[in-house]
Order: C-alpha cells, then structure tokens, then sequence
C-alpha cells in the first residue's frame, strides 16, 4: 500500500511538534483528554485535576524524549489548525505506534484510521510489523482489529497489539 492510495482526508497533514508554549499546551491538552474519564471519577477539584494531568503530561513527555529520542514526535493538523497527535519510534524489528490521540470532537471520523494507514504504509515499505500499547478497554481496540492489529501479550495493563506487514 502506498501513501498515495490512502484515502486521506483533505488537509490531514503531520509536522514535528516544538517545545513552544503553543505546541506544549497542546500536547498537555490533549493528554488531558485521554485521561479526563478517570479524573471524572476523583474526589478534586477542576484545578486539582488540571494540575495532575500536567504534571502527568510531562513526565510523559519526558521520559519518551529521554527513552526515544530519534522518534517522531508529531502534530497533527486539519486544515492548518492542531487536532492531535502521533508518535512513531522506528526501533529494530518494528515500526513502534507510541501515541495517537485526536481532540475529542474528531474522534470517529476515520481521522485516526488514516494516520494509522500512514504508518502501516511506512512499515511495510520498510517491511517492518507494527506494534503499539493499549489499555485492555480502550475502545481504539476495535479500530486496530480492523486495521489488522492482533493481540500478542500482556504487559500489566497495557496489551501489546501488531500488525504484521504484508
């Protein structure tokens, strides 16, 4: 499968995130948004919560640059504005999918899929597997089954789902 033969949505492009206040903002926003359901169930305050996700968001950051320095590190943008995220390690014997994360109000609309066709498309020209983490209930799940995901272990609670190339 090429790029070419993807069907991506119109103004769907990728650019290396930097450490500007914007980006960063960004990056702590939309990580906030994964993990705004189990703030949900906590006892603090809007400010609390913030601050916690923060404080979660860099560590993060953090330790990603500090274990994959040479990864990607992307925005992703729809039509010039910010919408998401993508991270792609290229590691020995597989093409590592680190994070996707889209704001909420674009999620499910085949934005996903189609950045997670990208990187497919990139591993099988490098004939690499894809691997990726998930959390056992991520709803994500059934978007990686169709796109040829299967489980291969567990690590805690993550499992690790790949997509052999073809």
């Amino acid at each position: 499968m090429s790029l070419s033969s993807l069907s991506v949505p119109d103004g769907l492009t990728r650019r290396p995130a930097t450490d500007s206040d914007a980006d960063m903002a960004l990056l702590s926003h939309l990580y906030a948004t994964t993990r705004a359901d189990e703030l949900a169930m906590t006892p603090w305050s809007d400010a609390q919560k913030e601050l916690f996700a923060r404080q979660q968001f860099y560590a993060q950051h953090t330790y990603y640059h500090k274990t994959w320095p040479d990864a990607a590190y992307d925005i992703v943008e729809l039509h010039g504005e910010p919408i998401g995220r993508i991270y792609v390690d290229l590691r020995p014997g597989a093409v590592q999918l680190m994070e996707i994360t889209l704001l909420p109000e674009l999620r499910g609309r085949g934005l996903g899929t189609a950045l997670i066709q990208q990187v497919i498309a990139q591993a099988d020209r490098l004939e690499q597997p894809v691997s990726l983490f998930v959390e056992a209930h991520n709803p994500a799940q059934r978007l990686y089954a169709r796109l040829g995901f299967h489980f291969t272990e567990n690590h805690g609670i993550y499992q690790l789902l790949i997509r052999p190339y073809r």
